[in-house]
C-alpha cells in the first residue's frame, strides 16, 4: 500500500492517493483529506501488470507534486458552521402557502422560472415546483452553503470546499477551494467565482479552477459576495467594497454598512443585510448609500422583487419584511417555521430557507398581505418528499458509447502540468472547455449534448451529460 498526500498552503489542493495491490487487483482511493474519497478497483491479468499499473499511477501522482504521508497526520478542512440564533416572531403570521422542511437548517435556494431549489446543513439538495411538490434530491458530501445560478447552470457550494454542477442528471465537482480557505458565501459570473471567507478575504477563481486574486478587507466574516460582468462586490464585518473583477483593483469601500450577514444584488445597486438591522442600498457606482431599510431584528437575508420596486428582509426573529424602494417600511410578518437565511422573489411569492430547515413559498401578492394584517391566512400545506424518492450522489463513473450521436466531442490534452478539454468536432473555436477534473484522462474522448461560449468569451462551457467515447 503506498498512501500519499498533496496539500499547499496557497494553492486548491488538499487531497490523498492511496493505491494498494492485492494480487492482481490494484484499489485506488482518492479525494480530500479527511474524508473518505472514492475508491476504484481494477483487476489485471497478472500480478506483475498490477504492480506495472500501480507504479505508474503513482509515478503520475509524484510528478504532480503528491508525496509519500501517514494517514490523520493532516486534518480535514477547517468549516464554520453559520450560528443559528433565532427567536419566534411576535407579528402577525405571514400567508405560507407550503412548507417543506429538508432536514436541516438551510441556507442554499435558488428559484428560477421551472424549479426551487433548497440545499440544507446536511447536504441534501432538493429540487420541487411552485406549488411544493418534490421532484428530486441530491446528496452532496457536506453541509451546503449556497446555491447559485449562472446562466442556465445551477452550482452549490459545499462545506467540504468544492462546487458542484448540478445542472445535469449527477453532480460533478466543478471548482475546488483551496483548504487554507474557510469559506462564508460564493456567487459566479460568467465561469468566474467568487469566494468570501472567515478571515475577510475575497478570491476569485476563473472557469479552469485555478487561482486569479485575492484581497482582504478591513474586516472578517465575509458573508456577502456578489459578482457581476465589471465587479466583485464583497461585505463583512468593516463594510462593503467593490474591486474590479478583472484583476482585484479596489474601486471604493463603504464602511458605514458594516457588520455585513448578506448581500443582494440589482443592476445598479447591491444590497446589504447587516447585524445593525439594516439594509444598506448602494450604488454599484461609487458605493453611496441610496437608502436604508430599517428592521427590528438583525438582518440574515435580503431580496429585491425586480429593478427593486420592492426590498424583502428576513431577521433573527422569524420576521420577514417588504419595504418601498426608497425605504418606507409596508409590512412585517411572521414565518412560522424560524428565521430566513435566505430569500428570493419570484412573481408574488416570497420564497425563505430557514433555520429550521424549511422551503417556504409566501404569497406576497397585495390582496394576500392586507389579509394577513388583518389575520386572515391560508393553512399552509406541509409537503413530503417520496419514500421512493431517488438520491443521486456526485459521481466520476461515466458511461462508455461507441458513437457520437448527435452530441459534441471534447478531447482531453494535456499542457504542460494541466489536462486541459478542447472540443474535437467541427465548427467550433479552439478554447478550453470547463470540464470536471475527476473524469479527465489524458487523449480520452467525450461526448457532451452541447457547448457554449461564456458571456466574456475565450471559453466554452460543456453541458446536459457526459459520456465517454470508447
Amino acid at each position: 500500500m503506498t498512501y500519499l498526500e498533496l496539500s499547499e498552503d496557497s494553492g486548491g489542493a488538499h487531497k490523498f492517493y492511496e493505491v494498494t495491490v492485492a494480487g492482481t487487483q490494484v484499489t485506488i482511493s482518492y479525494g480530500r483529506i479527511g474524508e473518505v474519497g472514492q475508491t476504484k478497483v481494477t483487476s489485471f491479468p497478472t500480478q506483475a501488470k498490477a504492480e506495472a499499473a500501480a507504479a505508474k499511477k503513482i509515478a503520475e501522482k509524484t510528478r504532480k507534486g503528491y508525496a509519500a504521508a501517514v494517514r490523520g497526520m493532516r486534518m480535514r478542512r477547517a468549516v464554520t458552521r453559520r450560528a443559528i440564533a433565532s427567536t419566534r416572531s411576535t407579528a402577525r403570521q405571514a400567508p405560507v402557502l407550503w412548507r417543506f422542511r429538508s432536514g436541516d437548517a438551510a441556507f442554499g435556494i435558488f428559484i428560477d422560472g421551472e424549479r426551487c431549489w433548497v440545499g440544507n446543513q446536511r447536504g441534501d439538495v432538493y429540487t420541487l415546483t411552485h406549488e411544493g411538490d418534490v421532484t428530486g434530491r441530491f446528496r452532496l458530501p457536506d453541509g451546503v452553503k449556497c446555491i447559485v445560478a449562472d446562466d442556465f447552470w445551477i452550482y452549490a457550494g459545499c462545506d467540504d470546499g468544492r462546487v458542484y454542477d448540478l445542472s445535469g442528471k449527477v453532480p460533478r465537482s466543478a471548482y475546488e477551494i483551496s483548504a487554507d480557505v474557510d469559506i462564508y458565501w460564493l456567487d459566479i459570473h460568467d465561469g468566474v467565482l467568487g469566494v468570501s471567507d472567515q478571515d475577510g478575504r475575497i478570491t476569485t477563481i476563473d472557469y479552469e479552477d485555478e487561482f486569479q486574486w485575492a484581497r482582504t478587507g478591513s474586516g472578517s466574516s465575509a458573508w456577502m459576495v456578489r459578482c457581476d460582468q465589471d465587479a466583485v462586490y464583497h461585505g463583512h464585518s468593516g463594510g462593503v467594497a467593490r474591486y474590479d473583477a478583472a484583476d482585484g483593483t479596489l474601486v471604493w469601500e463603504n464602511t458605514q454598512a458594516d457588520g455585513v450577514l448578506f448581500g443582494w444584488q440589482e443592476s445598479g445597486s447591491v444590497y446589504a443585510g447587516t447585524a445593525r438591522r439594516t439594509v444598506h442600498r448602494l450604488a454599484k457606482g461609487d458605493g453611496r448609500v441610496e437608502a436604508v431599510y430599517r428592521c427590528d431584528g438583525p438582518v440574515y437575508s435580503c431580496a429585491t422583487s425586480p429593478g427593486g420596486r420592492y426590498v424583502f428582509a428576513g431577521d433573527n426573529q422569524s420576521s420577514v419584511y417588504c419595504f418601498t424602494a426608497d425605504g418606507k417600511r409596508l409590512w412585517k410578518l411572521g414565518t412560522g417555521c424560524g428565521s430566513a437565511f435566505s430569500m428570493q422573489f419570484l412573481d408574488d411569492r416570497l420564497y425563505i430557507v430557514t433555520t429550521d430547515g424549511s422551503l417556504a413559498c409566501i404569497d406576497a401578492s397585495e390582496a394576500a398581505i392586507a389579509a394577513a394584517e388583518q389575520g386572515t391566512v391560508p393553512r399552509p400545506v406541509d409537503v413530503k418528499a417520496a419514500a421512493t424518492l431517488e438520491v443521486v450522489e456526485p459521481s466520476t463513473v461515466l458511461e462508455v458509447v461507441d458513437e457520437p450521436g448527435d452530441g459534441v466531442v471534447v478531447e482531453c490534452v494535456r499542457e504542460g502540468e494541466r489536462l486541459r478539454v478542447r472540443v474535437v468536432s467541427p465548427g467550433y473555436e479552439t478554447w478550453n472547455v470547463q470540464f470536471p477534473k475527476d473524469v479527465r484522462e489524458p487523449g480520452a474522448r467525450y461526448l457532451v449534448d452541447g457547448v457554449r461560449s461564456a458571456g466574456r468569451g475565450g471559453f466554452y462551457r460543456a453541458y446536459g451529460e457526459i459520456r465517454r467515447l470508447r
